[in-house]
């Protein structure tokens, strides 16, 4: 009895789960185990995608945009080493809207908010270096609004001012310009950053301002261009844009006779910048004083007598001659007159004539423009013109004289061709060497992102539905099953031995004869030496039944 009271309690798991509350345990353990266990599936399966939000930040905008993800409620994750931040694919661009209108990130440029929060007793040199601080950032973040400039640096050199003439400077910018991969800056971008920062600070003139890339090229040297040729970036670009519209009117008018992939064009053009102007005064050889125009014109005129004196001496001389008169009564027609008197004595006469003619001259002022074209050279080459033979073979024959003649007259009307310019033309049929074809497979539809995305994510979800039918129908099911069905006798309680003389009394004397009760005790008494545990679960269940 002392060896069946010690084995009242459970010896070890084996023994709590044959019995009968136990067994029910365990099950309600396993069911609540295999229910976390699908919940965690279903938890994996609802999980979202993370996707980048910011990178390439500095520490501080870090901290301040992971402080303004927590005020908002948005989940995030760290990535590459913290140097980028997470959050949910369906959130990013309402999330980055929404800290872009708080000004993050800033980019780690210190603008003229810098000035808002000075302290107390600063001194003069703190206020001039924050002010130059607050500057440069400024720059700094107009120079990245640029579509090509990815970061910017700017330093600025600011003299202090000097009441002496003599020891006045000028100030001094340098620019560095870290740029997107694969993207590069015109001169004309370069320029109009030079102009930018040297309208912004005072006293700076253009040509102190360096901008130098990430690479350490100098971007803002415009010697070496001026030094080769003499001609300014905006120049060149006219140039390029003369040439560039020469050859689209040439390819416009011939491509609708050839075709647009059978005509090449080429132009050069040599164009005059230069400023000249140029005053002339010239005079045409005399002229007949008929077709010539008369300026002023002056005539005197002189009588001289070469006889003596004539007439009576005395005071009757001089004395003024009588009025005419005129006879009252006409002489007779017959009537003799008087003769003449005699002739006065011979005299000479002096005619003088001056006459002044207007000085034919021209004066011309002539005034030559800028950017003048000098000289225009074109090269065309046309393909030749693709035939079908009757047996349908394509075949590639020259263009007849007669064609030829006509494309030349349309590239000279399309060029403005000037002979007398000293323009040139070449016009060249020739066949063009055919580029070989190359063949690019085509993406199979499981290599293409957007099917791989799809699959993936149909994938988790047949992955997890799979998962948690197999734990529904396995381990589930079945452990509710069990536990819904009534309590079973112990295993014990089936064993053959299991039969005593008191439940043989109890069955009555008709059902079991006294050989079967001698079979019966024999294999108890085996049992019992055989396995004693039995036997000891059989004596703790009379006892917890009061039999």
């Amino acid at each position: 009895m002392a060896e069946a009271g010690g084995m009242a309690a459970p010896a070890n798991i084996m023994d709590f789960a044959r019995a009968p509350g136990g067994q029910k345990i365990l099950l309600a353990i396993g069911v609540a185990a295999v229910i976390a266990v699908m919940a965690a599936v279903w938890m994996w399966g609802q999980q979202p995608e993370y996707r980048v939000l910011f990178s390439n930040f500095s520490d501080r905008d870090g901290g301040a945009i992971v402080a303004q993800l927590e005020k908002m409620n948005v989940p995030y994750k760290y990535a590459e080493g913290g140097g980028a931040v997470l959050v949910p694919a369906d959130r990013v661009h309402d999330t980055r809207l929404k800290l872009a209108a708080q000004g993050l990130p800033k980019g780690g440029n210190v603008g003229f908010e810098l000035l808002e929060n000075q302290k107390l007793g600063s001194s003069q040199f703190v206020e001039q270096v924050n002010f130059q601080r607050a500057m440069e950032g400024e720059l700094a973040r107009s120079i990245e609004s640029v579509s090509a400039v990815q970061a910017a640096r700017v330093h600025l050199a600011m003299p202090k001012d000097s009441v002496f003439v003599s020891e006045q400077k000028m100030a001094t910018a340098s620019v560095l310009l870290n740029l997107y991969p694969g993207r590069v800056l015109d001169a004309q971008q370069v320029s109009a950053i030079v102009h930018l920062v040297a309208s912004s600070v005072p006293e700076l003139p253009p040509k102190n301002v360096t901008i130098v890339d990430q690479n350490g090229n100098l971007l803002s040297d415009t010697s070496r261009a001026g030094s080769t040729s003499g001609m300014d970036p905006s120049q060149i670009k006219y140039v390029q844009e003369l040439q560039q519209n020469v050859v689209k009117r040439i390819e416009s008018i011939i491509s609708p006779i050839v075709g647009a992939e059978n005509v090449r064009a080429e132009a050069t053009a040599d164009v005059d910048f230069s400023h000249s102007e140029q005053a002339v005064e010239s005079y045409k050889p005399n002229q007949t004083p008929d077709t010539m125009a008369i300026r002023s014109q002056q005539t005197s005129e002189s009588l001289n007598s070469t006889g003596n004196p004539a007439g009576v001496p005395g005071a009757l001389t001089n004395q003024p001659s009588a009025p005419a008169t005129a006879p009252i009564v006409a002489p007779a027609k017959n009537a003799k007159t008087a003769p003449p008197p005699p002739a006065a004595a011979p005299s000479s006469t002096q005619k003088d004539a001056t006459t002044n003619y207007e000085v034919d001259k021209t004066i011309q002022y002539v005034q030559q423009g800028v950017g003048g074209l000098k000289r225009l050279s074109v090269a065309v080459v046309v393909n030749y013109r693709k035939t079908t033979s009757k047996d349908g073979k394509v075949e590639m024959k020259p263009l007849t004289a007669a064609e030829t003649a006509q494309i030349t007259n349309l590239v000279k009307e399309a060029m403005g061709y000037n002979q007398a310019r000293g323009d040139t033309l070449n016009v060249v049929n020739s066949a063009f060497a055919s580029p070989e074809q190359e063949t690019i497979p085509e993406t199979p539809l499981w290599k293409e992102p957007g099917t791989i995305q799809t699959a993936k994510d149909t994938g988790k979800y047949l992955l997890m539905g799979g998962a948690l039918l197999l734990l529904y129908l396995r381990v589930l099911k079945p452990m509710l099953k069990k536990i819904a069905e009534p309590a079973k006798h112990s295993p014990v309680m089936d064993h053959p031995a299991y039969t005593t003389p008191q439940m043989e009394a109890g069955m009555g004397e008709g059902s079991r004869g006294g050989r079967d009760y001698q079979d019966g005790l024999a294999r108890a008494q085996k049992l019992a030496s055989e396995d004693p545990r039995v036997v000891a679960n059989i004596v703790k269940t009379w006892v917890g039944s009061n039999e």
